[in-house]
């Protein structure tokens, strides 16, 4: 069940943060029986200003913006093929239409640098069991004929997909509702602490006691494990993204640049979305994740440069959203010394991790031992 306009008193677990991760977390509780509510304050949401791609391959984005983290990307690549797994899994449990494919996925390149580097990376990623191939232009064209003629090859990553985000997360947070999950929205967390057999959350629409407590707030997290004397350094990372009016079937990829910052995708309705980390702002004091006109201008023209015909579409709608950075590992798990309180924060492609990350969270806190070991990346690490 859901209210906005009240706090349960007291409550078995409460989960910080509506994002895929929280909610999913929280339908996975709910349905074995743990009484569970969500605290949502619909602020810095990434979940719901999400662009819906599956990521697996090593993004060149974060790779640039983040050389001294690659032996993280690398460490925890793994995690992301499993996570595409996790969708696939999740979406025959909702038994509804949330446009799941796995169409695989093109980073392409448009100089003979560009394509060895992608070349360097695609043997480091088979390395790490990735499913990548190289595509020169030839090969490329028999699988997408529609890109630019300075697009000189590609690398294939053939496990990556995309998802409606508004269909999946409608879907799951019915699901959670259904399984008896307490959503309070529009709810703002003002303190935590630890008291007697649980913790004490003062929120904006009144006190909650819970014997557990879930911090999954995103780029928020770190400014909630403060509350307990903790570090966890999460960065919000502000993102422009963009829709287009419907066109015929196009594009049937993800796609992605060896060198610059865009991601294109296709919607089953025929709406282009253009993402792939251009910058936007946080504006005015809640930091309100705002567009930025040369994001919109240069992400726009980037689109149309790599595929043309993009050019001819309309814009029918540009928002933008928070993506969290930590240093490119999740933050999941329990707090040595303070039992009760675990952490459920995805790495990069945060969207893309989201069910995979609830699912670890939610077997460590049922004592069960999860599919993947999460012991290297709680948040002791930090502390």
């Amino acid at each position: 069940m859901t209210d906005g306009r009240r706090v349960p008193a007291e409550i078995g677990t409460v989960i910080v943060g509506g994002g895929i991760v929280g909610m999913c977390l929280a339908w996975f509780l709910a349905e074995e029986g743990h009484d569970v509510a969500v605290v949502d304050d619909g602020r810095h949401a990434g979940t719901i200003a999400n662009a819906g791609g599956l990521h697996v391959q090593l993004q060149s984005r974060f790779m640039r913006l983040y050389p001294e983290m690659v032996p993280a990307f690398e460490e925890t690549l793994p995690f992301y093929p499993r996570a595409v797994r996790h969708w696939q899994a999740l979406a025959g449990r909702l038994g509804e239409d949330i446009e799941l494919a796995v169409t695989g996925g093109l980073m392409v390149a448009e100089s003979r640098e560009q394509y060895e580097f992608l070349e360097k990376k695609c043997r480091r990623e088979r390395q790490l069991g990735l499913e990548v191939e190289m595509l020169d232009r030839a090969a490329l064209d028999r699988v997408a004929p529609y890109f630019a003629p300075s697009i000189v090859g590609a690398e294939l990553c053939i496990t990556e997909g995309k998802v409606n985000p508004l269909l999946a997360n409608q879907a799951i947070r019915r699901r959670a509702l259904a399984a008896g999950v307490v959503h309070c929205t529009e709810t703002r967390v003002g303190s935590l602490a630890r008291v007697a057999n649980g913790f004490a959350i003062e929120t904006s629409r009144g006190s909650i006691r819970a014997g557990r407590i879930v911090i999954a707030a995103g780029a928020g997290s770190g400014a909630l494990a403060a509350e307990f004397g903790l570090i966890v350094p999460t960065r919000a990372e502000p993102l422009h993204m963009n829709i287009t009016e419907a066109t015929e079937p196009l594009i049937h990829h993800m796609v992605q640049h060896a060198d610059r910052q865009i991601t294109m995708k296709q919607l089953s309705a025929g709406m282009v979305v253009i993402g792939g980390g251009w910058p936007a702002t946080l504006a005015g004091a809640d930091e309100h994740p705002t567009v930025e006109l040369d994001s919109l201008i240069g992400s726009l023209s980037l689109a149309q440069h790599v595929i043309p015909r993009i050019g001819a579409l309309r814009l029918i709608r540009t928002w933008a959203g928070v993506n969290t950075s930590v240093d490119g590992r999740p933050v999941v798990g329990p707090v040595r010394g303070l039992p009760g309180l675990f952490f459920a924060i995805p790495g990069d492609a945060g969207y893309t991790l989201g069910p995979l990350t609830a699912r670890l969270v939610a077997d460590t806190m049922l004592g069960r031992t999860p599919e993947a070991p999460i012991g290297g990346y709680t948040a002791d690490r930090f502390n």
